[in-house]
């Protein structure tokens, strides 16, 4: 029988660590998914499509807005295509000029529901198809994603072995109203609260756009300044990795490389960043923005072709540690 008292010490670091590992191993088996376009037909031929973006000024947004867009057009449609640049306010008034054109379906990459999702719902009322990219929403016909469940449980296994089942992390949680950084930070109060030893530093800080990499970096100077004494902070986490690259930067230049730091999306920059030994960054889940893209307008096609569509269609993500990040860019086609 497996007690608390087996999963201490170094049993317990064994024990998140080979199942981090076989969450790596997983997700490199089902990382080639998709399907060809091309032998199944797939056309928008004569069609229009909307797609919409919360901004494009981080790697995975600018990467899945232009494969959209290419797809559309590989696919004989016509894209109609907004960026927003981080403005509600214009991603609400772009959602009704787009509502307003009647397109063949409308596709919304990010953004925060509770502003979003009222106008998917306009769109849908207006009989426009509305699908998303990892956007939580009742009014998309199909969302595309990443499992963030096992995104987050995997990041989060991973920063609990890597310091051993104890000490305390910095959280950055300001974007809970994003479903898929809600959902991986879930996961790692999940994780954590079955390791009492592991403590979330209070008050959580809170990550922004624009400024993020400047940001992180100034909160987590402060955050050092209060926590002088290595080992006092063990690690840093965020939902996404710019403000990772931030957060890591400070520790750099602050000279408390022992602290490490942990985040989601694989930009190339933070990828890198894992790959140098000498780095704090210990760890990073890498999306396929891209192929997620090309999935949603594939789906679009496949939806207005007839054919019924799952909730949601996921797209595998990777684990990137110290260990396999040389693979993991290799797959990604980055370094």
């Amino acid at each position: 029988m497996m007690t608390d008292d087996t999963l201490s010490g170094v049993n317990r670091r064994n024990l998140l660590k080979l199942t981090a590992v076989a969450g790596v191993v997983a997700g490199a088996g089902l990382f080639s998914t998709r399907t060809a376009a091309a032998e199944e037909g797939l056309s928008l031929k004569g069609k229009r499509i909307g797609i919409s973006t919360a901004g494009t000024d981080h790697f995975f947004d600018l990467q899945a807005y232009n494969a959209q867009i290419e797809e559309v057009k590989r696919l004989g449609g016509e894209p109609i295509a907004v960026d927003a640049g981080r403005n509600d306010g214009k991603l609400v008034s772009q959602l009704q000029t787009l509502i307003a054109q009647k397109p063949d379906a409308i596709v919304q990459l990010l953004g925060t529901l509770s502003v979003i999702d009222p106008w998917l719902k306009k769109a849908r009322d207006a009989d426009i198809p509305v699908f998303t990219i990892d956007v939580g929403s009742v009014n998309s016909i199909n969302n595309s994603t990443s499992d963030n469940w096992g995104i987050g449980k995997d990041l989060a296994l991973q920063l609990v072995s890597d310091i051993g089942g104890e000490g305390n992390i910095v959280v950055f949680n300001g974007f809970y109203g994003v479903t898929p950084c809600a959902i991986r930070y879930d996961q790692l109060v999940n994780v954590v609260k079955y390791f009492p030893k592991v403590q979330i530093v209070q008050p959580e800080l809170r990550d922004v756009i624009p400024n993020t990499v400047q940001d992180a970096f100034t909160q987590i100077t402060a955050i050092l300044a209060k926590y002088p004494e290595k080992g006092s902070i063990k690690a840093i986490w965020s939902a996404w990795d710019i403000p990772q690259l931030g957060a890591t930067q400070a520790l750099t230049a602050a000279g408390r490389t022992e602290i490490k730091t942990y985040g989601v999306d694989g930009s190339p920059e933070v990828l890198q960043l894992v790959a140098d030994p000498n780095s704090p960054a210990a760890a990073n889940v890498a999306q396929q923005p891209a192929e997620l893209g090309r999935v949603a307008i594939e789906n679009v096609a496949r939806h207005l072709a007839g054919d019924t569509l799952p909730r949601e269609t996921y797209v595998p993500a990777l684990l990137a540690n110290k260990v396999n990040v040389g693979d993991v860019s290799k797959k990604l086609g980055i370094g």
